[in-house]
Formats: structure tokens, sequence, C-alpha cells
């Protein structure tokens, strides 16, 4: 299975770009430091699903970034996208590994303990711990982790898969990303703290240098 840079994870949804165009901002993403790309439209019908992830591959192509597509396998494998990335409610990892082959990058939520300790085993490549903080992109009707949530998830979620990167996900911005780094987080998986701003080019630069700084003073290179 592939290895995953987390460090800015940016997180395309069509509620949150000020009606701007989805392949346009990924590429403006990518050209200012983010390592991984997520497709999630709760909404969208499959036909302009697909249509708009081959959008967003066109656009980032040759920058080496992948770009997974949120809940839908279906959508993944038609896209021809990387990979997906899964809720605890969604199809199985494991079906989800069988659909899509080896190759694929597959990346779960998770928000308990429990969901951590259910890494174990699964071939995965990656989880994702939220929501760490108050967030207006997603209704999350649990209270937020905190860091310190944060890192008691991310502990248990490195037992149960100690080669699978962790990150962190929800309301996190340039003002929190350290610290959730500092808790444990491999990287920061984001949507407003860069589709929401003017300069997504500059705001990713941003947050990636905090990412990298904050990796380095935890002792692990950037």
């Amino acid at each position: 299975m592939p290895q995953v840079d987390l460090r800015v994870y940016a997180i395309l949804d069509p509620k949150r770009t000020k009606d701007r165009s989805l392949p346009e901002l990924a590429r403006a993403a990518v050209n200012g430091g983010a390592t991984l790309l997520q497709y999630r439209d709760k909404d969208g019908e499959t036909r302009h699903l697909v249509e708009t992830a081959r959008a967003i591959r066109a656009a980032v192509a040759g920058s080496g970034v992948p770009l997974l597509i949120n809940d839908r396998i279906d959508v993944a494998l038609a896209a021809e996208a990387e990979g997906v990335h899964v809720g605890q409610t969604d199809m199985a990892v494991a079906d989800a590994r069988r659909l899509l082959g080896p190759e694929a990058i597959i990346g779960l939520t998770l928000k308990t303990e429990a969901d951590a300790r259910g890494m174990e085993g699964q071939p995965l490549d990656y989880g994702c711990i939220g929501g760490v903080f108050e967030t207006f992109s997603k209704a999350n009707p649990e209270l937020p982790l905190g860091a310190r949530g944060f890192a008691k998830v991310a502990a248990v979620a490195r037992a149960a898969a100690p080669d699978k990167p962790v990150g962190a996900i929800a309301g996190i911005d340039v003002s929190n990303a350290a610290a959730v780094i500092a808790a444990g987080a491999d990287g920061v998986a984001v949507i407003s703290a860069l589709f929401m701003q003017e300069d997504i080019a500059a705001a990713t630069a941003r947050l990636r240098t905090i990412v990298d700084e904050a990796l380095a003073a935890r002792g692990r290179p950037a």
C-alpha cells in the first residue's frame, strides 16, 4: 500500500469555495504546497461528481499530489482517482480495498478510541481524527475533541496501526495547526482555512510552513 503525505490535506467542498471553480482551487492549493487532495460533495449527482473529479485530476496532473474521493467508491473508480476516504458508516475498508486494488489510497475517519482500535489489521493507509475543533464545514453532533482529546485517540490509533499516519480534521487553521501537530498529528485536513480565503496558494503555503515547522519541532522531519 502507498505511503501517504498528510501534512496539508486540502478538502474541496463546493459549499466552501465562494462559488469558485474547484479545479482552479485545487491547482492553487497544490501550487501552495498541499500534499493531498480530497473531493467531498455530499449532495451532488453521480455524473456531476465524476465529471468534477476528472476536471480536478486534470488540473493537478503532473503534480504528484493524489486526489481522493469522499465516500464514493464508484466515483473514484469512474474518475480514476487515486483513492477514497470513508467514514465509519460508509463502505467497509476491506470492501473498498477489494474494489480499488492494492495501489489505491484508503483513509478512514476516526472519532473515538474504539474507532482507533479498529484500525488494527485494516487494509488502509491512514486515519483522520475529528472533529478536533468546532467547524462550520460539517455538522458534528459530538462535542469537539480538542487537542488533548485528539492526542488520546491518536495514541490508540498508533498502537493499533504503528505504520499508518494520523491526521486531524475540523476547525483547524493557522492559529491552532501547530498545537495539533504537537499533540501527535502527522498533518491537518482543512477546508475553510484554505478555500474560503482570497489567495488560496498563499494560504496553503502559510499553513504548510506552520505544519513543517511544528513537525520539525516534534523531531519528525517534514
